[in-house]
């Protein structure tokens, strides 16, 4: 027998169609098994879908899936679930909450409509070789400052920090060094799975640096947002020093023709880092009805 459940299409960190990120959120009550959720995010083309229901901890529970396997939090995905939970008056800013699989996130809503999420406190893994990371993207060792770090807010990735611009759109996925790299590197038992690179600079005026998350098959060749690699990416700089304030605006998705930036800002001293804001918008293009 067949299902229906209402959904929404929302571009994330952007308040325009067609820039920043795509996902799709669907209100299913908890309903749907994993198998055909992650069925359902093949089908979209999207890097994340959620599926959103009730919560007996916060206002609402979101799950969210790669088209590969569930994962425990997201980025864009919790700014779009928040924007289609609020568009259907599921939930009332301008406090809320929302159950994942890396715990309770405290949201916030402003009048104009910015989402800004909490993100755990960073947990610092893994330093990976510059060398290892020149040949995975195809740079040299010295388009890469310092030391390649794994870092996680909920969800973990490689960050790498670039010199310049020039080097973050020379930077390719060589997927035969693509399981050299990520064997044995997981935070609390989560697979990390392509590197950050970020340069400090934004790709406009109005940002303070850029992005780039290229992705493995079957997913697409490149994210055009990544909230939570934007927290992971704040905490690294700010650690290391490699930015002279906590508060910043992050930019990716430019070259894309989907633009997309956030408000981010780090929370406590570069040595005892005890949170991540990450503040979007979320516009709903599309919306209607999916039958399982």
């Amino acid at each position: 027998m067949s299902c229906s459940f209402p959904f929404d299409w929302v571009d994330a960190f952007t308040d325009t169609p067609f820039g920043g990120n795509g996902c799709a959120v669907v209100h299913d009550g908890g309903a749907v098994d994993v198998e055909t959720c992650l069925k359902y995010t093949r089908e979209t083309g999207l890097v994340e879908c959620t599926f959103v229901g009730p919560s007996d901890v916060a206002d609402a529970k979101v799950r969210c899936f790669f088209p590969t396997m569930e994962i425990p939090f997201a980025g864009h995905p919790t700014i779009a679930s928040v924007a289609s939970l609020l568009s259907r008056g599921v939930v009332k800013g301008p406090s809320l909450t929302l159950e994942t699989g890396a715990g309770v996130v405290p949201i916030e809503v402003s009048p104009d409509g910015l989402i800004t999420m909490t993100q755990n406190a960073p947990v610092f893994g893994d330093e990976v070789s510059p060398g290892l990371i020149a040949r995975l993207s195809g740079l040299s060792d010295d388009d890469i400052i310092g030391q390649p770090q794994v870092v996680s807010t909920g969800l973990p990735f490689c960050i790498v920090a670039l010199k310049s611009h020039d080097a973050l759109r020379k930077a390719t996925l060589d997927l035969d060094v693509l399981p050299e790299f990520q064997k044995g590197l997981t935070v609390n038992g989560v697979q990390v799975m392509e590197p950050y690179f970020v340069a400090l600079g934004g790709a406009t005026d109005a940002g303070d640096s850029f992005g780039r998350l290229l992705l493995a098959p079957p997913s697409p060749p490149e994210d055009p947002f990544t909230g939570s690699a934007t927290g992971c990416a704040a905490s690294y700089l700010w650690k290391h020093g490699l930015i002279d304030r906590p508060r910043y605006v992050a930019q990716q998705g430019h070259d894309l023709g989907r633009p997309g930036q956030a408000q981010v800002e780090v929370l406590g001293p570069r040595d005892a880092i005890s949170g991540v804001k990450v503040s979007g918008q979320g516009r709903i293009v599309m919306a209607g009805e999916v039958h399982f």
